[in-house]
């Protein structure tokens, strides 16, 4: 491997940091604070954001072109690298931040599979009770109601990813359906 290849891009990498960027700015919607009553606390921004690009990445690891694959990968990287600058920015050590990210990578795959199994099996209260454990997790009785609504925007969003081209996808160009949209088509 050449010099000049540890600076080259990924093909891939510029629309995975895009699509990446659309799902934090869908996550960061008020509705989900507001509405729903997620806490707005580090940990309820990361399980909005984590929520957003599971949906992202399970929509194109399903397209049958191997792109998406490659692109879910980018979309992957994308996400788990602004983790590492957010720590770092945060003021977490060097010799932490590895350790902290590997801790967050866990934390996403778990939900990500639960997430992933609820919605395979079409099971929106499997899904809902997988959200009010994550989202949730200090209040789990009393905010059943906003985990079962948070459930059914997932499954409207999840619908609205399977939906779009590849093509789009791989130019970075994602379409994430507000919460207002999703709630009335629940």
């Amino acid at each position: 491997m050449g010099l000049l290849a540890l600076f080259r891009r990924k093909p891939l990498e510029r629309p995975g940091f895009a699509l990446y960027g659309a799902a934090v700015a869908a996550a960061r919607d008020p509705w989900f604070f507001a509405t729903l009553g997620v806490p707005d606390s580090l940990d309820g921004r990361f399980d909005l954001v984590g929520l957003h690009v599971a949906l992202l990445i399970r929509r194109l690891r399903r397209d049958p072109d191997p792109r998406g694959a490659q692109l879910a990968q980018a979309v992957f990287d994308a996400m788990f690298a602004d983790m590492d600058v957010n720590l770092r920015e945060m003021g977490v050590g060097d010799l932490s931040v590895g350790k902290r990210v590997k801790q967050m990578w866990e934390a996403f795959h778990g939900r990500a599979r639960a997430y992933e199994a609820a919605l395979d099996a079409g099971d929106r209260q499997a899904l809902a009770a997988a959200l009010q454990r994550n989202v949730w997790r200090s209040l789990p009785e009393a905010e059943a109601p906003a985990a079962a609504r948070l459930a059914a925007h997932a499954q409207v969003v999840s619908s609205a990813l399977a939906a779009q081209p590849l093509s789009g996808l791989l130019q970075g160009e994602v379409r994430f359906p507000a919460p207002e949209e999703a709630s009335h088509a629940a």
